[in-house]
C-alpha cells in the first residue's frame, strides 16, 4: 500500500540533522551526542541484575558470584529492581493526580480554576455517595476533592474508582489479594517490601507491582484525568496540526511541555489577553504562538486544539529552531540539558514546580493562589525575549500535518451514538463498536501507549506498528508520546482512513473519526481502562476476552512500568519493544511474560523486533476473536 501522504521517516530524520547543524555550530550537545558518550550500556543494569539498595554494596551477580552479600539472589534482586521501578512510576503519576485534587479543591467562581463540567462533578459525587441536591457547586466540587485526597491515605479499604471495572474483574482482584488500597500505602509498601532484609521472592514481590500499578491507573491516573475534566472541561473532537513546522517565524513562541495541565491552562489562557497580544506587536512580533511538547501538549491540544511541536524526544528540536523564545516546563520527562542549550540560544527556560528544580533555569513559583499573576509574567518575559532572537540561528522545518484529537470516553460514545442513534442512556454505549468487532469490519483494537526511547529511532516502531495495524482492519487507540508519533506524521488526520483495510475505512468515514483516535496524555490511559471496562459490560464478557491488546513500543520511564502493570492487571495483554530490565532473571521474566496470566488472564510480550511484534499482535487479536467464535 501506498502511504504518500503520509510524513515519511526519512523526511523526519532529515528535519532533524539540519537541526543538529545548528547544535553544532552553537557549541550545544544533543540527546544524540549524549547516547553516543553513554554507549555501550551497564550490561548487570540492564538484565537488572545489580543491586545498590544497601552499602554493604553494590552486588552484581554473576556466575563468580551467584549471591548478593545478604545471600539475596538473582531473582529477588531482578523483582526488586522491577518494583522499585513500578513504585517510582506510580508515585509519579499519583502525585501529578494529587496535584489536580489539590486545584479542585481550592477552585472557586472567583479563582483562576473554575468548574468547566459540572455534569461530570456530579456523576462522581454520586458515583461517591456525596450529596449534591440543593448544594452550590462548589461545595460539591470541595468534597469530591476531599474525598479523592483520602483516596491517598485512608487507612482502610481499597481505592473507590475499582467499582468501574467489571464485578468479574473487580473479583479477580480480590482473589489475587491485588486490589490496590491507599495509593500512597501501595508506594510505601513496595518500598519497604525491597528494603534490605525484606522480600526476596520474586512471587510475591511482582504481586505487589501490579497492585501498585493499579493504584495508579484505577487510583492517582484516573483521578487526574478526571478532575482535570472537571476543571478545565472534557475533551470533545478538535482539529490541531503537529510536528515542528507548527512553529510560527513571525511570532512569540512560546512552549509548554511537561503534565500537569493546571501550568499550561493558564497559559493557554492569558496568551489570548488583548493585553499580551498588543505587547507582543509592540515588540515587532504578529502575535503569540503557544505550542506544546509531550503530555502537556496533549492536554491543551486536546482542550483547545492547541499544536503539537513533538513529543518526548523532541524537546531540545524546538530551542534548537532558535524561534524559541521560551520553554515553560511543569512536571516529569523534562531533560536537564534544556538549561545549557537554552543558554546557547536567546530562549527563556523557565521551569515553575519545586518538583522539577533544573540548573540553568528562571524559577517562577506557579501554584493555584498566584496562576494568573505568574501566568502573565511568564508571558510577558517571552514577549520581551523576541526581539533577542539571532536571525542567522532561525530554521524552522516546514514540516506539520493535520490532526483531530480529543475522544475522550464520552466523545467515542457520542460519536457512535451520533450514527447509529442507539443512545440509550446519559452516558451512550459501546454496542455499536461491539457490533462492527463482532461482524468483522474491525478485527480488534491497540491500545498504543509509552514515550521514545533512544534505543530505538524515534517515533519509528510507533508509526511502523500503527501503519500495519490499520491495514489489518485493527483500531488504534493512543496517548502520550505515542498520540504525538501518530500527529507528527498525519496517521490523526480523518484523512488517513485511506490508508486503512476495506472495514476500517468504511467504518472510520461512516462515523467520521481518524483511524488513530487520540485519548490523551498518559494519565489518560486510565480512560483506556473505563473504555475497556465499559466495552466488556457492553458486550457481557470479561476484559481479557476482548479482541484487544496494549502496547508501548517504545516506552522509557517508570511511569511506563507502572502503567504496564495496571494495563495487564486490567486483563488487557501488552507487548514492549524494550525490556523491563528482567532478563537476568528467568523466573521474574516467567511471572511477567506467562505465570501472571493465570492471575489477571493476561502478561507481557516483549520483543524488539518490530515485525515480530506486530505479526505476534495481530495474532493474538485473532486468537481472541476465534476463543468467542466471531
Amino acid at each position: 500500500m501506498s502511504w504518500e501522504g503520509v510524513i515519511p521517516s526519512e523526511e523526519v530524520i532529515a528535519a532533524t540533522e539540519e537541526l543538529l547543524k545548528t547544535a553544532e555550530k552553537v557549541g550545544a550537545d544533543t540527546w544524540q551526542q549524549r547516547v553516543r558518550n553513554q554507549t555501550p550500556h551497564c550490561g548487570f543494569g540492564e538484565s537488572g541484575t545489580c543491586c545498590r539498595i544497601c552499602s554493604m554494596g553494590p552486588c552484581r551477580i554473576s556466575k563468580k558470584a551467584p549471591r548478593g552479600i545478604c545471600g539475596c539472589d538473582v531473582h529477588g534482586i531482578v523483582a526488586r529492581n522491577y518494583l522499585r521501578f513500578t513504585a517510582g512510576g506510580a508515585a509519579t503519576h499519583s502525585d501529578h493526580g494529587r496535584s489536580i485534587a489539590h486545584t479542585l479543591y481550592k477552585s472557586s467562581p472567583d479563582s483562576d480554576y473554575k468548574v468547566k463540567d459540572e455534569e461530570k462533578l456530579l456523576r462522581i459525587a454520586k458515583e461517591w455517595e456525596i450529596e449534591t441536591e440543593g448544594r452550590d457547586i462548589y461545595d460539591v466540587a470541595h468534597d469530591v476533592a476531599l474525598a479523592g485526597l483520602n483516596e491517598y491515605g485512608k487507612p482502610f479499604g481499597t481505592q473507590r474508582f475499582l467499582k468501574r471495572a467489571p464485578l468479574l474483574r473487580q473479583q479477580i482482584w480480590e482473589s489475587q489479594d491485588i486490589s490496590p488500597r491507599a495509593i500512597d500505602r501501595e508506594v510505601s509498601q513496595s518500598m519497604h517490601m525491597t528494603h534490605m532484609g525484606c522480600s526476596s521472592d520474586p512471587e510475591a514481590l511482582v504481586r505487589q507491582a501490579l497492585r501498585a500499578g493499579l493504584s495508579d491507573g484505577w487510583g492517582g491516573s484516573m483521578m487526574g484525568t478526571e478532575f482535570s475534566d472537571i476543571l478545565f472541561g472534557t475533551p470533545k473532537p478538535i482539529d490541531t496540526e503537529a510536528n515542528i513546522g507548527v512553529m510560527e517565524e513571525d511570532m512569540v513562541n512560546i512552549i509548554v511541555h511537561g503534565h500537569d495541565p493546571s501550568l499550561s491552562e493558564m497559559i493557554v489562557f492569558y496568551a489570548n489577553d488583548p493585553e499580551m497580544i498588543a505587547l507582543a506587536k509592540e515588540q515587532g512580533a504578529k502575535g503569540i504562538n503557544i505550542a506544546g511538547v509531550c503530555c502537556t501538549s496533549n492536554e491543551v491540544a486536546m482542550r483547545h486544539g492547541i499544536p503539537m511541536a513533538g513529543n518526548f524526544l523532541a524537546q531540545e528540536n524546538v530551542v534548537l529552531t532558535g524561534a524559541c523564545e521560551a520553554i515553560v516546563v511543569d512536571v516529569q520527562c523534562i531533560f536537564p540539558a534544556l538549561g545549557p542549550l537554552s543558554k546557547c540560544f536567546h530562549t527563556k527556560f523557565i521551569t515553575t514546580s519545586h518538583i522539577a528544580k533544573i540548573p540553568d533555569s528562571e524559577f517562577i513559583e506557579f501554584d493555584e493562589a498566584n496562576a494568573g499573576e505568574n501566568a502573565k509574567k511568564i508571558i510577558r518575559l517571552a514577549i520581551m525575549n523576541f526581539k533577542n532572537r539571532d536571525p542567522e540561528l532561525v530554521n524552522i522545518p516546514k514540516q506539520k500535518s493535520k490532526a483531530t484529537v480529543g475522544y475522550s470516553v464520552e466523545a467515542i460514545k457520542k460519536c457512535l451514538d451520533g450514527v447509529t442513534n442507539s443512545h440509550v442512556d446519559e452516558l451512550g454505549t459501546m454496542k455499536p463498536l461491539v457490533d462492527a468487532v463482532k461482524s468483522g469490519v474491525i478485527r480488534g483494537a491497540v491500545a498504543m501507549v509509552g514515550c521514545n526511547n533512544p534505543k530505538i529511532r524515534p517515533d519509528s516502531f510507533h508509526v511502523d506498528l500503527m501503519k500495519r495495524l490499520l491495514e489489518n482492519d485493527i483500531l488504534v487507540v493512543v496517548s502520550g508520546c505515542s498520540a504525538q508519533a501518530a500527529a507528527k506524521v498525519g496517521l490523526m488526520d480523518k484523512e488517513a482512513a485511506k490508508y486503512c483495510g476495506e472495514g476500517l475505512k468504511r467504518v472510520c468515514r461512516l462515523v467520521d473519526i481518524p483511524p488513530v483516535l487520540h485519548m490523551g496524555s498518559c494519565v489518560d490511559i486510565s480512560r483506556m481502562m473505563v473504555l475497556a471496562s465499559d466495552i466488556a459490560k457492553d458486550w457481557g464478557i470479561e476484559i481479557s476476552e476482548i479482541p484487544l491488546v496494549g502496547c508501548a513500543p517504545e516506552w522509557m520511564s517508570e511511569k511506563a512500568v507502572s502503567i504496564g502493570n495496571y494495563v495487564v492487571a486490567t486483563g488487557i495483554d501488552t507487548f514492549l519493544g524494550v525490556d523491563p530490565y528482567t532478563k537476568g532473571s528467568d523466573q521474574v521474566r516467567g511471572f511477567l511474560q506467562s505465570g501472571i496470566k493465570d492471575w489477571v488472564g493476561a502478561n507481557f510480550i516483549v520483543n524488539n523486533d518490530i515485525d515480530m511484534l506486530t505479526t505476534m499482535m495481530i495474532e493474538h487479536i485473532e486468537e481472541k476473536r476465534e476463543a468467542l467464535g466471531i
